[in-house]
């Protein structure tokens, strides 16, 4: 198994005193604690490997991130273990285990693995973040990439995959239903598991920076007519379902995302719709390779291994 190049810990895990930056509390007083494998550190550039980031607030709740570089093969590992994680607790405490997943490079580098996961899949309720306007059979449609990559290997109940229906001609009408479903399937739950791609302007799921969709405070789940990203019709969920999710996955992959990875990471008070998902689960995961990294600053400092 692949040791990260660096990680930094939940707050609330301990810290090293001497660990420059380090000592940055939450309002539950957990200090950050940041780790690198030291015979990583090598392969990084040092003035990278590892950064002091603030730990994020809101005004509901206050969370550490924790964030580690790897490569693709390594982190789709950490995924899997992460997601045998989350379900057996989700299904030893409520007896299933509800989660979304993404589409695109975060799907194909992610969802084959999960295919081999250990978990009871008769369990899992598998939900999607967005779905664009498409039939399920569209080559673009992440249903149909999701279906391919993981559904079509794994003895999933077929009741428990609920796709959107991204190619009804009423979206709004899709949207509500969809909406319905989420709740009739976890009521006033939150998701256990949340895993996202993003994009290099920040946004997640189709929630773009600065679109109303973003703002978004009573509906689950909405119809979007205008994306900026081709196509522009699509069904997005919205940030209420994510909100107090128990994990909130980020993935990155590529130096054009290093400014929006940089941002949604340092800048505590972020509007990026990353940040905002981010911020909005109870816990959140960065998983990065070394270009989406790459805009990270702080002072590299050598511990234990992640």
């Amino acid at each position: 198994m692949t040791t990260p190049l660096f990680a930094l810990r939940s707050p609330h895990d301990g810290a090293d005193p001497g660990v420059p930056g380090a000592q940055r509390r939450d309002d539950r007083g957990g200090p950050a604690r940041i780790t690198i494998n030291p015979t990583a550190a090598g392969t990084f550039p040092r003035s990278r490997a590892v950064w002091c980031a603030r730990t994020l607030h809101d005004t509901r709740l206050a969370m550490g991130i924790e964030v580690i570089v790897d490569a693709r093969e390594a982190l789709a590992d950490l995924v899997l273990r992460r997601f045998e994680a989350a379900a057996r607790t989700a299904i030893a405490a409520r007896g299933r285990f509800a989660c979304a997943l993404p589409g695109g490079s975060v799907a194909e580098a992610f969802l084959p693995r999960l295919a081999g996961a250990s978990v009871d899949w008769s369990r899992v309720d598998v939900f999607w973040g967005d779905e664009r306007a498409v039939p399920p059979t569209d080559p673009d449609a992440n249903y149909g990439l999701t279906r391919r990559l993981l559904l079509d290997r794994i003895p999933i109940d077929p009741a428990r995959v609920h796709r959107i229906h991204g190619e009804e001609p009423d979206l709004e009408a899709a949207a509500a239903a969809y909406a319905r479903e989420l709740a009739g399937t976890i009521g006033a739950r939150p998701l256990d598991l949340v895993l996202l791609g993003m994009g290099p302007e920040g946004h997640v799921c189709s929630l773009f920076p600065g679109h109303p969709a973003l703002r978004e405070s009573a509906r689950a789940v909405v119809a979007v007519h205008d994306s900026p990203k081709p196509p522009p019709r699509r069904i997005t969920l919205t940030l209420v379902p994510l909100t107090g999710a128990e994990l909130v996955c980020v993935a990155a992959f590529g130096a054009e995302k290093a400014n929006a990875v940089r941002e949604a990471v340092e800048v505590a008070d972020s509007r990026l719709p990353v940040a905002l998902a981010a911020r909005a689960g109870a816990h959140a995961l960065f998983l990065l390779d070394r270009d989406a990294a790459s805009g990270l600053r702080g002072r590299p400092v050598v511990g234990p291994s992640a």
